[in-house]
């Protein structure tokens, strides 16, 4: 079954994903420059993610779908556990919303290009100035229910366990008085690890958790609603990686 699997991804799936993905990423350029980008900048790529769960034969499970206001914008902060999280959270979150990511994202041929046009937003540490107009870009696009999503460990699991929680996302989930909504994803770890090399078939989970209430911008507040999500998104992790393990890329505390 295995082998089958393998020769159906390798002569049908991923020849239609190389030519779906270059197809979203001009539409999400054209779409994003001459129309809405923020209608351009979601909705292809929602589709985008479905397809390829689709094609590769991966099922999923949401929940708790029902705890977030359709007519507010949060911070979703969620685990990392491999590159299927990605298709996960953008195909089956049904919210608009923008990523926020590492600025080296920019250079990918095409993709950079589309997540720019789309309004994603690239992280830059270099300075206080550039931190500042994160924020800044962030208070822009963060309005009528468009919200933002992170991954706050940074970079993607060794284990399937989670690393700490970075306290950059929180800091600007209280720098513009959002609401944080923790997400849960379980499954993504099995289907293709960071060091792996080929997909599995895995059933795929995404668990949405009721919102964190914006409690105040003293640092102790922002510190209590870091380990509040922390806690929360590792409830619903399977017991199987439960419990923190640090990542080697998790070395310097932000």
């Amino acid at each position: 079954m295995r082998i089958l699997y393998i020769i159906y991804v390798l002569i049908v799936a991923i020849p239609i994903l190389l030519i779906a993905t270059l197809l979203t990423a001009i539409i999400t350029i054209v779409g994003s420059i001459i129309g809405d980008s923020r209608f351009w900048g979601y909705i292809p790529g929602k589709y985008w993610a479905k397809l390829i769960c689709l094609l590769l034969l991966i099922p999923v499970e949401v929940t708790g779908r029902e705890h977030l206001d359709r007519n507010k914008s949060y911070v979703f902060v969620s685990n990392h556990q491999g590159a299927f999280d990605i298709f996960l959270i953008y195909g089956h979150l049904h919210r608009n919303f923008k990523w926020m990511m590492k600025k080296s994202l920019r250079k990918v041929p095409f993709i950079g290009k589309a997540c720019e046009s789309a309004g994603h937003i690239f992280v830059d540490r270099s300075g206080p100035q550039k931190v500042k107009q994160t924020i800044d870009i962030a208070r822009e696009s963060l309005t009528d229910g468009v919200s933002l999503v992170v991954f706050p460990e940074g970079a993607r699991t060794f284990t399937g366990h989670m690393g700490y929680f970075k306290r950059g996302a929180f800091q600007l989930a209280s720098d513009l008085e959002l609401d944080v909504a923790p997400l849960t994803i379980n499954g993504s770890f099995d289907i293709l690890p960071r060091t792996g090399k080929f997909p599995n078939r895995n059933k795929l989970t995404l668990t949405i958790h009721e919102p964190i209430p914006y409690k105040g911008s003293e640092a102790k507040l922002i510190k209590e609603t870091l380990n509040e999500a922390y806690h929360i998104v590792e409830s619903a992790l399977v017991e199987e990686y439960q419990g923190m393990v640090i990542n080697a890329d998790q070395e310097v505390v932000d």
